[in-house]
């Protein structure tokens, strides 16, 4: 567990101071690496997609920069699983998920990202940085003040890259991995190169956010609604989602601090815009693509135009430890509530290995 003086020196702050890119430490490949044949008997029941519309009372509790909103499934002492959320997106993406792995006997924690939803910056003073670092720390964060010492990691989007970034720089905390995409930890080099135009066109809001008018549309609760929503829409094009399901989400999207965090995420990733300097050290070594050593499955939607060709190929050599790789097919970005039994046997899959 990271306390608060280690916690202060993994920033470099001292004891006083408390796209899909692919980037990370190099290891060795071992025998274990060699993927898994075929998942193992399901033991997760079919659950129909929007069965489930609410989380019990959300909690709160301070970690790091942060007074964290979160929902909490499960036996308190079960093993945990932290399931991380996208955008534009909040925990809602779990709302089937959590109770199928709550009910298989584990302590399910789906917490909102900062600026999302219940959760809270503690000072007024605080810049809402949305670089990578940042937010793994966060979870980091979480993890001591619940004193959770190792968790499975499982996420899509941000959720996913925050997943990988945890369990390439600390692994000792991540006891598994389920990564929607794939390795998804950014490389600034890398994304000031363009891509195929295809993709481009996919990541219309990326560069609309780089822009004063993309700021102020995301700034404007109308305009950021009806944003969000056609992003949804063309995002998933196979899921027959309500309108009821999509106001449950943005509702987190009203969030005091949404608009800066989201619209710092996205220019820091194009190098438009600077993080703080008490993450250098750890951009360093994220830039150096480190490899995931902990037992991972990845899961690829067949639908999502996010991802990459090649049934994982381009990312295969990142993961050297325990793995396999699923692809879902006529499933889109949003896969957690799209197909919630596969990613709840994924993690109790990957738990397994």
């Amino acid at each position: 567990m990271i306390n608060r003086r280690d916690f202060s020196r993994t920033l470099g702050l001292g004891t006083a101071a408390a796209a899909v890119s692919l980037t990370g430490l190099q290891g060795s490949q071992t025998a274990s690496a060699a993927p898994r044949s075929a998942p193992a008997a399901s033991t997760v029941p079919t659950v129909t997609p929007g069965a489930h519309t609410t989380f019990p009372q959300l909690k709160h509790i301070r970690a790091g920069l942060l007074n964290v909103g979160y929902a909490e499934l499960g036996p308190a002492h079960g093993p945990a699983v932290i399931c991380l959320h996208g955008w534009p997106y909040d925990i809602h993406s779990y709302v089937d998920v959590a109770p199928l792995l709550a009910e298989q006997g584990y302590r399910v924690i789906v917490p909102y990202l900062r600026g999302h939803g219940t959760t809270r910056f503690l000072s007024d003073r605080t810049f809402r940085n949305a670089q990578q670092s940042a937010i793994a720390l966060d979870v980091v964060a979480l993890m001591d003040a619940l004193k959770i010492d190792r968790a499975v990691l499982a996420g899509f989007d941000w959720g996913s890259r925050t997943a990988d970034i945890i369990a390439a720089l600390w692994p000792e905390r991540c006891k598994a991995l389920v990564s929607v995409g794939g390795y998804l930890i950014t490389n600034l080099q890398a994304n000031l190169k363009p891509l195929a135009p295809g993709a481009e066109h996919a990541w219309w809001y990326q560069y609309y956010f780089s822009t004063e008018r993309g700021r102020l549309a995301m700034e404007d609760k109308s305009l950021r609604h009806d944003l969000t929503r056609l992003v949804w829409d063309t995002v998933s094009p196979t899921w027959a989602f309500d309108d009821a399901t999509f106001e449950r989400t943005a509702a987190a999207f009203d969030n005091p601090d949404y608009a800066a965090v989201v619209i710092h995420n996205y220019r820091w990733r194009l190098s438009l815009a600077d993080g703080e300097r008490r993450y250098d050290g750890l951009e360093k070594r994220l830039a150096t693509r480190p490899v995931i050593e902990v037992p991972t499955i990845t899961l690829d939607a067949e639908r999502d135009p996010f991802t990459a060709p090649g049934n994982g190929a381009s990312y295969r050599e990142r993961f050297t430890g325990r793995y396999e790789h699923r692809t879902l097919t006529g499933i889109g970005h949003n896969l957690p509530q799209e197909a919630p039994a596969d990613f709840a046997q994924a993690v109790i899959d990957v738990d397994r290995f």
